[in-house]
């Protein structure tokens, strides 16, 4: 077992904790796209929370487990793992949990819309899906969860269990999974004043735009 792949797992696990955007319990699971292998580290625990390094697994992008000891209630995600991993070459993080406000939408099954400038901001401008239900870790589950994807979307709500975020980085993921949590935390918040209202399509890709300007900005800035 690679120690820095390990400890690289436990660091995006405390930092997905840190960032509010997880159940109470801290039930959920993230893995790492190992660079130039068809494997990825994986947590095998049963909560992100305080999750120890003697739990992170080595799993073959088949699914075969390669190294440690994976609990079979925890094996039966792996599946929508390597599935994200099989079908985007670009991805190098996989993240899983059951952020409270999020989360209530996967239960509605009801998609989160774009009404929050942060979901255009961060390339979900089509907001977040919602994969229909299948049995947890079943070839159903996994065949929704790819049929419900959109294009560009980097993540999908899981009807009746929580949301999936996949994405380039570690770095991408939390922050893909923290906004998420925001919009269906506005969402649910502003139904109390007639329910939230989304952003025009034509107005999504110029706060893509603008974000993009800002963060081009602020690097000349730090390196000028």
């Amino acid at each position: 077992m690679d120690k820095d792949l390990v400890d690289q797992v436990i660091d995006i696990s405390n930092r997905i904790v840190a960032s509010g955007a997880i159940s109470a319990n801290g039930h959920g699971n993230v893995s790492l796209r190992v660079p130039g292998a068809n494997e990825m580290y994986f947590t095998g625990g049963p909560s992100l929370r305080n999750h120890s390094p003697a739990a992170v697994v080595r799993v073959g992008l088949d699914g075969v487990l390669i190294e440690g000891d994976l609990p079979p209630i925890q094996g039966a995600v792996v599946a929508m793992h390597t599935a994200m991993y099989g079908d985007n070459p670009d991805v190098g993080c996989v993240m899983h949990t059951h952020s409270p406000f999020a989360t209530a939408y996967a239960v509605a099954n009801r998609p989160i819309g774009c009404w929050l400038e942060a979901l255009a901001m961060f390339g979900m401008a089509d907001g977040i899906p919602v994969a229909k239900y299948g049995p947890r870790g079943s070839e159903v589950s996994v065949a929704n969860i790819r049929a419900a994807i959109t294009p560009g979307v980097p993540a999908v709500l899981l009807a009746n269990h929580g949301v999936l975020v996949f994405h380039r980085s570690p770095e991408l993921a939390i922050i893909a999974g923290g906004v998420i949590e925001e919009a269906a935390q506005a969402g649910i918040n502003s139904a109390a004043l007639g329910g939230p209202v989304e952003i025009p399509q034509a107005m999504r890709a110029a706060a893509l735009q603008r974000a993009m300007l800002f963060a081009s900005h602020g690097t000349a800035h730090a390196h000028g």
